[in-house]
């Protein structure tokens, strides 16, 4: 998140049964970079980006800033959980007034169909409502995104509205651990 507030970042690492979620690290630089060329991970977040560019751009420790969660099996980087804010330029928001806090997660091809992101995603909604426990959360995916779509239902995110953006229907849904404890 651009501003986490009273948050300390990062959190000491969060273990699940198979997973660390950790902040980044120098040795994390070519998953990055395998991440943000990857076609499939980039089918639906705007195209792989060149790594040639990534390579010159991409800082010796990407993703050191508030929000971002490293997503680590057996030691490797195999994704990525990102906690941001909502632009209020965005087309669609939960609150008028204010950016809202949005969860990204982008995940290496050869970590899918195995729970991971589901794993993860679960473990900072957890941690989320401690840090922030009367904030609620956005996620925001194209609705051609049938994995996307699946996995905001499992997580218990409702659907906000659907809306056009960058060329393509989105589903805003939203998460809120005051309505998961009721």
């Amino acid at each position: 998140m651009t501003e986490l507030g009273p948050v300390a970042w990062p959190p000491s690492p969060i273990s699940t049964e198979r997973l660390v979620l950790r902040g980044s690290a120098a040795r994390d630089r070519a998953a990055f970079i395998e991440l943000f060329t990857s076609p499939e991970v980039g089918t639906y977040v705007g195209g792989p980006r060149p790594s040639d560019a990534l390579e010159r751009e991409m800082p010796e420790v990407p993703g050191r800033r508030p929000g971002v969660f490293v997503v680590e099996l057996d030691g490797t980087m195999i994704g990525m959980i990102t906690l941001d804010r909502r632009g209020t330029a965005r087309p669609s928001r939960v609150r008028p007034d204010a950016g809202d806090a949005e969860l990204g997660y982008m995940m290496l091809p050869a970590a899918w169909g195995r729970g991971y992101a589901a794993e993860a995603c679960t473990a900072v909604l957890d941690w989320f409502a401690a840090a922030l426990p009367s904030e609620p959360l956005a996620l925001c995916t194209q609705t051609a995104n049938d994995r996307a779509m699946r996995l905001a239902a499992k997580l218990g995110f409702t659907e906000v509205e659907r809306f056009q953006e960058y060329g393509a229907e989105q589903w805003l849904g939203l998460w809120s651990s005051v309505t998961q404890s009721s």
